[in-house]
């Protein structure tokens, strides 16, 4: 189930990240997906680092049905970078969604651990 709905979430971003004209056709270099930065912010855009490493890592999770990440806050980040642009609210609304999806799931897991 949680697999389900964090892909629907992840095409959500991905066609939002469209709509605004923030998804690239072209790849960033090596050495600026090699950065160890949070959010690569040295070397990308955060819109880049959504589409070429945050998107990409999280559908490779998915697929794989690996574990989500324990404690994920990709929302902040947006919202200290966006701050001020209107139009980028709606991704940034997405990602708290995502942020909080996360969070239930986890809390979700936690409690059934203790009983």
């Amino acid at each position: 189930m949680i697999y389900e709905v964090s892909l629907t979430f992840l095409v959500a971003l991905e066609q939002q990240l469209k709509a605004g004209k923030l998804w690239s056709t072209t790849q960033p270099s090596a050495s600026a997906m090699a950065s160890t930065a949070p959010f690569a912010c040295d070397t990308l855009s955060f819109e880049q680092w959504l589409q070429f490493v945050f998107i990409p890592k999280m559908q490779q999770l998915i697929i794989t049905k690996s574990p989500l990440p324990t404690n994920m806050a990709v929302a902040p980040m947006a919202e200290q970078i966006w701050q001020n642009e209107a139009d980028k609210q709606i991704i940034i609304k997405q990602l708290v969604k995502f942020d909080q999806l996360i969070a239930n799931q986890n809390r979700a897991v936690r409690n059934h651990e203790r009983y």
